[in-house]
């Protein structure tokens, strides 16, 4: 019956389109097909471009313009309006987005830099703003509450927290407001969601195959491979030119502290969107811990600081960007034997055939991530400075229709889909490197929108890749995970000045530290100082902060 019905509207709003294309573009009505997104709903929310609150629907009859300021991926377009989705949604809108775009590694600094000037643009899009930012921007007026713009202005968002009330409640302070939107994909659950383990140990199996290896099971075994690997010429060029292995450090994904599993202790280090705080956090039977104090980290530390001194690991991985990253694993000769990341596509491209997934060693224990459903509260925010906020929230919400969203978070149909049968998109099947690819089509690095595990069912199918690496998720990873993960939390306004106070130069001192032994090692008397200057910073009472929120977070799930 829904997909009659499914059909039947697309039919209808086909043909108002081709009446609208036949009068000239007259048609003031909005004349969007399901795969550009609006939905009646969303495109007659009540808003003017005078702000006056009264009625405007989409597209505008007179083109308003809107400033926004933007994280962006390092292959993203300086500026957004040069990507056909963002020029489509200026056609069926006409709202032109001035945009400011920031690459997204240097986005947290200038974003901080441009709210201390004063210079404020309408809306910070996919604004990442922390916890304690949301909570202080919002007490002192420089972000809005978006309660009642939401009720008022955002019929598409509304009828998502109607049916979802979870997540209303993920995004909604302690205070009762709500300052920023919700943003993301619900891809699989608990354990095997897709983002439960971020980072997977790729291999080259051409070089194993030619050195006649089997594929590691323990750290020894791998250690021992990366040996071969630096020593033995693989790539057969006849210089030692190999990087057995090389990784991320203190990034979401690709980071070696996932290595650190297999001396009992993951470790995680940045941690994005609203969990920017849990970076190093283990929870184990309800108790709240510090990876980076325990023993388990120290005997890692040292143990892999004699990979650095033999050579197997590339000291560039303390300080090389994406980029630099990317362009290791598809130089000529080959020279990659090893490296961590999310998909293997992203750094070896069309070479991701010859390199597997190493599976967990033995005794390994695999981090669960910190973190939420996949949908978080960095989406967007509404600045002070906005003169017409009511048109920035209709604008947004247009982005909240489930085919609208999907085409901003991967690409519009054409470019990253096709539509079936039904009108479900469907990501195309000739995509080269779709995640490389989807940096250089998206409206920003997934800043807008959620597709919920039931848009994932109706309206948008998963990446193939996506589903794959749930697969391999559930059938490698999840026997050794953790069964426990620090959750998404919204703490109080005093906790957050407390962390605000504590985390950021305990976070940097531990960062810095774990680089440093890496580099040169660690004696005994040196790591009695590092633990010692930490609880010195305040780390035992920002650890209390942590568990007092967790245990009142998990108090309330019963």
């Amino acid at each position: 019956m829904h997909k009659k019905v499914s059909t039947l509207l697309a039919l209808v709003v086909a043909t108002a389109l081709t009446l609208s294309a036949c009068s000239g573009g007259k048609n003031e009505e909005n004349s969007a097909s399901p795969s550009t997104g609006a939905s009646s709903a969303g495109s007659s929310a009540s808003a003017s471009p005078s702000g006056d609150g009264g009625a405007a629907s989409f597209p505008l009859k007179q083109k308003i313009t809107l400033k926004a300021v933007s994280p962006r991926p390092a292959l993203a377009p300086s500026d957004f309006n040069e990507l056909e989705i963002a020029k489509k949604i200026e056609a069926a809108t006409n709202v032109h987005i001035e945009w400011e775009t920031i690459v997204d590694t240097d986005y947290q600094e200038k974003k901080n830099l441009l709210i201390a000037s004063g210079s404020l643009p309408d809306f910070f899009y996919g604004a990442g703003f922390s916890d304690a930012e949301l909570m202080k921007y919002g007490k002192d007026g420089t972000i809005i509450p978006l309660n009642d713009l939401i009720d008022k202005h955002m019929p598409n968002l509304k009828a998502l927290f109607d049916k979802r009330p979870d997540l209303k409640a993920l995004v909604t302070a302690p205070d009762g407001n709500i300052y920023s939107l919700p943003s993301g994909e619900e891809l699989g659950t608990g354990q095997e969601t897709i983002g439960s383990n971020p980072d997977f140990l790729y291999i080259n199996q051409d070089w194993l195959d030619k050195l006649k290896l089997s594929m590691p099971t323990t750290i020894e075994e791998y250690h021992n491979v990366l040996k071969a690997f630096k020593t033995q010429d693989p790539n057969g060029n006849g210089k030692a030119d190999e990087i057995p292995l090389t990784f991320m450090n203190a990034f979401w994904t690709g980071d070696i502290g996932y290595l650190f599993g297999a001396f009992g202790m993951p470790d995680k280090t940045y941690q994005p969107g609203n969990n920017a705080y849990a970076e190093h956090l283990n929870v184990d039977n309800g108790k709240v811990s510090y990876a980076a104090v325990q023993p388990q980290f120290k005997q890692a530390l040292a143990y892999f600081h004699q990979w650095f001194e033999e050579g197997l690991v590339d000291k560039e991985s303390l300080t090389q960007d994406v980029t630099q990253y990317f362009a290791k694993g598809k130089s000529d000769p080959e020279t990659l034997g090893s490296f961590l990341w999310w998909d293997h596509t992203d750094v070896v491209a069309d070479r991701d055939k010859h390199y597997p997934i190493v599976p967990p060693f033995k005794d390994m224990v695999v981090k669960f991530n910190n973190g939420g459903s996949g949908v978080g509260r960095g989406g967007s925010v509404i600045t002070k400075d906005d003169k017409n906020p009511e048109l920035t929230a209709q604008w947004l919400d247009y982005l909240y229709e489930p085919h609208t969203a999907a085409e901003v978070r991967w690409g519009p149909v054409g470019v990253w889909f096709d539509q079936d049968a039904s009108g479900k998109l469907v990501q195309k099947s000739d995509l080269q490197n779709p995640g490389e690819f989807r940096q250089k089509v998206q409206l920003g690095p997934s800043a807008a929108g959620v597709i919920t595990g039931e848009d994932f069912q109706k309206v948008v199918a998963p990446e193939a890749r996506a589903q794959q690496r749930m697969d391999d998720i559930k059938n490698i990873f999840v026997p050794q995970m953790q069964k426990e993960k620090f959750p998404d939390i919204f703490f109080t306004e005093d906790e957050l000045k407390k962390i605000e106070q504590l985390k950021p130069d305990i976070q940097t001192f531990t960062d810095s530290q774990r680089a440093k032994f890496l580099l040169n090692g660690v004696t005994d008397g040196e790591w009695d100082q590092y633990v010692d200057k930490l609880k010195k910073m305040g780390l035992d009472d920002l650890l209390k902060i942590y568990q007092d929120g967790y245990d009142r977070y998990m108090a309330a799930q019963k």
